[in-house]
């Protein structure tokens, strides 16, 4: 029986795949926009993301049976939540500078500022 809640068990589960990258994506991002808000620098962003990509490999294994102890993904998730994390980290610390010390910087991109001269 088909329809919205009888759904083949292969489109199910891709759903549950992209809901669990898109909040790993946005979990990473806010971490990095925390690290920048609270003035900190950018290697405990780093540390957060280290501490995220377990959790995103438990995830995997929990809800489709991945490995749990893969060096291999565990890069590939690291790596990728460290660019949200980055861009996060980025384009708040842009917006504080530019903000906070307008007198100073100017913006440049959504991700970097310069002196003004």
């Amino acid at each position: 029986m088909q329809g919205l809640f009888f759904e083949s068990d292969d489109s199910v589960r891709l759903v549950i795949r992209a809901l669990v990258v898109l909040i790993g994506f946005w979990t990473a991002w806010r971490a990095g926009k925390a690290v920048a808000d609270g003035w900190n620098n950018y290697p405990l962003a780093v540390v957060y993301t280290f501490l995220l990509a377990w959790a995103m490999q438990f995830l995997h294994h929990a809800l489709f049976n991945g490995p749990m102890l893969s060096a291999l993904y565990y890069g590939i998730d690291f790596v990728t939540l460290l660019v949200f994390s980055t861009a996060g980290f980025r384009f708040r610390r842009t917006n504080q500078m530019v903000n906070n010390y307008y007198w100073l910087y100017e913006k440049t991109s959504a991700f970097s500022w310069k002196d003004k001269h």
